[in-house]
């Protein structure tokens, strides 16, 4: 204990804080990576300009917030209904920031500091939190976690430039393949971080029952899709699970 001790007191914030922004080089990152160059190809053929999709990537930064708002620019919503959907879209991650926060805390870290970090909570910087952050002294968790989640937004701000200059440049295919790569990361993202399989089956519901809500309720069919897929996928996981206890 000791010998870990005098490491911690050697080791600056500087030293951890480089070793979070090297922590963010990984697989997940690359996922990451992949979705935002199709949010870049969605936000250009939308009609954004780049200071605003830049800006709103590193202002927002959560990507389904991000889709949320430039599907409620495009659909004309209101400033109020898309305030509204933005927030609620954001909600999945509270649970996140509660997780993580008491993990990030040590005993010189300032609420402050907490709650600048909490803008980096999102599905990928947290999933690395959770491997990574075990093996962090806990009192310099905080910068590495400052470190690790400011290079992810900062790169993918860097990604997200790129693309926007080249997408009118590319072919017709190639753009249609950057648009797909959004939804593709986030069914497979969130297949890949089930716990359950209730979230198996309320995906698998959600795709099912999409284009007849489409067809039904195009106003609603996204939200109908979810609450028929949620509340059903809970259903057979409970169906399931008290036949396998019978």
């Amino acid at each position: 204990m000791l010998e870990q001790t005098e490491t911690i007191s050697r080791q600056g914030g500087a030293s951890w804080f480089f070793r979070g922004v090297l922590a963010t080089v990984s697989v997940p990152l690359l996922i990451l990576v992949s979705a935002f160059v199709g949010f870049a190809g969605l936000a250009h053929e939308a009609g954004l300009t780049m200071a605003e999709t830049v800006y709103m990537t590193g202002i927002v930064w959560a990507l389904p917030a991000q889709v949320v708002l430039v599907g409620c620019v495009l659909s004309g919503s209101s400033l109020a209904a898309t305030a509204f959907a933005v927030g609620l879209s954001s909600i999945r991650l509270m649970p996140m920031v509660m997780a993580l926060t008491p993990e990030l805390r040590g005993r010189s870290t300032r609420k402050w500091t907490l709650f600048l970090l909490s803008h980096f909570v999102a599905v990928t910087s947290w999933v690395l939190a959770a491997e990574r952050l075990p093996d962090v002294p806990r009192e310099r968790r905080a910068v590495f976690y400052a470190g690790m989640g400011s290079t992810l937004v900062l790169v993918n701000m860097v990604v997200v430039v790129i693309v926007y200059l080249a997408a009118p440049h590319l072919p017709s295919g190639v753009s249609a393949g950057l648009f797909l790569l959004t939804p593709i990361y986030f069914i497979t993202s969130l297949w890949g971080s089930a716990r359950e399989s209730a979230t198996h089956y309320a995906m698998l519901l959600g795709v099912a029952f999409g284009p007849i809500f489409h067809v039904v309720a195009p106003g609603f069919d996204l939200l109908g899709a979810g609450f028929v897929g949620g509340f059903g996928g809970y259903a057979l996981y409970r169906l399931f699970r008290r036949k396998a206890a019978a």
